[in-house]
């Protein structure tokens, strides 16, 4: 089994963060290939946005999954959902049954995820022992595509091999946003 749980300080240098980023591409598509999973893997330039991720694979927002970490009564865990949704933290926090949610802060998940570039993380959480929910809109699509560790990298995969693999509780947790 690959290892995904993060053990380094922020005291590694910059040399050593991009390996580590690296590292969690590698150790993603090892997990793919050991549970022969056939994907597509591609470099893009340098994007920040889901959308803008989508904008440059030429993939609709709708088959790009993004994934956003939230803290709650529970703990941290994952919500993903197609690029062009919001989290809708109200309906999460009702569903789970639970007081609080919020969205986890940037040192949050640099702490959660240092072998990601900030916001990069793949739709893993299982594999650092995180929950993760997805919203049923996305399950309507075969192909997704999600960021694979980096601003940089994207993997294109079945839906339905990313379900089998992930084991998501699949909700209503995300509403539409304007163009």
């Amino acid at each position: 089994m690959v290892d995904f749980l993060c053990g380094l300080g922020a005291a590694a240098g910059e040399g050593r963060q991009r390996r580590i980023r690296m590292a969690m591409l590698e150790k993603l598509l090892e997990f793919l290939r050991q549970n022969q999973v056939g994907f597509t893997h591609h470099v893009h330039p340098t994007a920040f946005t889901a959308r803008e991720i989508a904008a440059l694979e030429h993939v609709p927002p709708h088959e790009f999954a993004k994934t956003v970490v939230y803290h709650g009564d529970a703990g941290y865990g994952m919500a993903v959902m197609p690029a062009d949704r919001k989290l809708d933290l109200q309906e999460l926090r009702v569903l789970l049954g639970w007081n609080r949610v919020r969205l986890a802060t940037e040192s949050e998940l640099a702490s959660l995820f240092c072998e990601c570039d900030l916001g990069a993380m793949p739709p893993f959480g299982n594999l650092c022992n995180m929950p993760v929910y997805v919203d049923s809109s996305l399950g309507s699509e075969e192909v997704i595509a999600f960021n694979a560790g980096t601003h940089r990298d994207v993997i294109l995969l079945k839906y339905k091999d990313w379900e089998r693999l992930v084991s998501p509780i699949v909700m209503p947790l995300a509403r539409g946003v304007a163009a």
